[in-house]
């Protein structure tokens, strides 16, 4: 497909809308000589979603520039995860995938001939694999091993040996299906480096890795499969899709962790070349964009509205999604589904007699809505000296109010642009006068000389991102915490600050998917 290509114009294909290279050099003395041979791998866990689409546009990319193109389905690094897809259900959640996966480059017309496909197990459970996975094991350190799954691994206090194996065994996948380049998401950069030092030390070549941008979730954060309201399904009907659509986050002008140009940039414009703006002749009438970059522009300047972007980008995505709601509707498919995704039984467990220790009235922290959030704005409450009020993104279309009184602990200036940890779901309630829709956590010591210091989510999280009590990071928020319960004050009496200075409860860290959350100098503090 890239005959007609020069060496330069392969690589401009090959290397578009990507984030980084890591290789960029060997990469161009291979395309003088031969095609690039590169596989993209996705382990078959939660169900894939539209964010699919942005690997599949890539794809799209490596065959027209002439690559030789492997997909692997990961299906033994899916069990290694922290078991994300049970052992029994892993050949049917491949064959899922693939069935998927395959209707999906179908839709985006890539040629199916062009590409190979290889489940893990096939080549993972050979002896010569195997040894290989133990002589990596004889040069790389837990520590590294740990690093390296940081951002891709489920991470928990007490890690699996399984989740520290899984960053090798991906190292090791580049060796055996005989490839140049791997392509991934930035987030797989850590393992990428990992395999670049440990494959020499084996005596295999050390690739190059291609490394896509990650696109943001429909509330601004990360699209996930474990975050129903972030993702929009890949058989989500044509309702579901325009009801997640109208909830997306997307403020007028605000071009930063907008998943809704995110995915125009990164899906729409590589595979159509183009993006219509659907709306009323009163408003202007449609307009074609032909490059993303004047689209980006107009919303910057609010020439276009969100409300006419989400309802384009909607009539767009229901043709793609169309032919592959319409495969998955045969009885064929449907019971692979349903056997692969087996529903959580909706009977009531039952009643076990309550232990010595048991409480009825305990609360589970899954029911509090803890996110991280930044700080926009900040300024001193009109009517009330110690209070500031604060204008906080938490990922929501539009930022909340929040009333603190941390004036004499906290400069305005430090909290401007920090980023945070708020509970989101407690009622809101007017302070002098000034309603306040969230409350700032903080770590607190008490006493004569009282310090106050707001929490930190860990480096990178993003505005809206979830914050979880390791072990409950599964259960569901109450829409609001009422009052009379006080579960919050029920919680709140266990939160502490550990002597690694980590924010916990019941010496349980809270955690978002980067890591936990801190603070950074109020040892044995108190949370509030």
């Amino acid at each position: 497909m890239g005959e007609q290509l020069s060496p330069e114009e392969k690589y401009q294909l090959i290397s578009r809308n990507l984030q980084e290279v890591l290789g960029e050099e060997k990469m161009k003395e291979i395309l003088k000589e031969r095609e690039l041979k590169i596989y993209w791998g996705t382990a078959t866990t939660g169900k894939p979603h539209v964010a699919y689409f942005v690997p599949m546009s890539k794809i799209a990319d490596f065959l027209k520039a002439g690559c030789e193109v492997t997909i692997l389905f990961a299906d033994l690094h899916a069990y290694l995860d922290n078991m994300k897809a049970p052992w029994e259900l892993l050949e049917l959640r491949t064959r899922y995938y693939e069935n998927l996966i395959k209707t999906m480059l179908e839709t985006i017309q890539v040629p199916l001939e062009k590409l190979r496909f290889i489940q893990g197990t096939d080549f993972q459970l050979s002896r010569e694999y195997t040894l290989d996975v133990y002589r990596l094991s004889s040069v790389v350190t837990q520590h590294d091993a740990k690093k390296a799954g940081a951002e891709v691994v489920k991470q928990v206090e007490h890690p699996l040996l399984s989740g520290l194996l899984y960053p090798g065994l991906q190292a090791l996948d580049e060796e055996y299906l005989k490839v140049d380049a791997q392509f991934g998401g930035i987030d797989q950069r850590k393992i990428f480096t990992f395999a670049e030092k440990c494959l020499p030390s084996l005596g295999y070549a050390k690739r190059i890795h291609l490394m896509n941008p990650m696109v943001p979730g429909l509330t601004g954060t990360k699209m996930s499969s474990s975050e129903e309201d972030s993702k929009i399904d890949l058989l989500d009907g044509a309702e579901d899709v325009k009801k997640k659509l109208k909830k997306a986050f997307c403020e007028p002008g605000n071009v930063e962790n907008n998943g809704v140009l995110s995915f125009i940039k990164h899906v729409l414009f590589p595979l159509k070349s183009e993006f219509v703006i659907l709306r009323d002749e009163k408003w202007g009438g449609n307009k074609t964009y032909i490059n993303y970059e004047e689209l980006e522009k107009d919303f910057a300047e609010q020439v276009v509205h969100p409300g006419d972007l989400k309802s384009s980008l909607e009539v767009a995505l229901n043709k793609m999604l169309d032919p592959i709601r319409e495969k998955f509707k045969t009885p064929e498919m449907r019971k692979l589904i349903s056997a692969a995704y087996p529903e959580v039984s909706k009977q009531k467990p039952a009643m076990k007699a309550p232990s010595k220790n048991s409480n009825p009235e305990d609360a589970e922290p899954s029911r509090l809505d803890i996110r991280v959030g930044k700080v926009i704005a900040v300024g001193k409450h009109p009517d009330a000296d110690s209070l500031y009020v604060e204008t906080i993104d938490v990922g929501e279309a539009q930022p909340r109010t929040v009333v603190s009184g941390l004036v004499q602990y906290v400069p305005a200036e430090q909290l401007q642009d920090r980023m945070v940890v708020l509970l989101c779901n407690l009622k809101p309630q007017k302070m002098r006068g000034v309603e306040s829709q969230a409350m700032l956590l903080c770590a607190s010591t008490d006493g004569e000389n009282r310090q106050v210091e707001p929490l930190d989510p860990p480096e990178g999280a993003a505005p809206g991102e979830r914050v979880f009590v390791e072990g409950y990071e599964n259960g569901q928020p109450d829409e609001e915490l009422k009052p009379k319960k006080k579960v919050f004050e029920k919680l709140q009496a266990e939160f502490k600050i550990s002597e690694g200075f980590h924010a916990q409860w019941r010496q349980k860290n809270f955690m978002t998917k980067l890591g936990p959350v801190t603070c950074k100098t109020l040892k044995g503090g108190n949370i509030s």
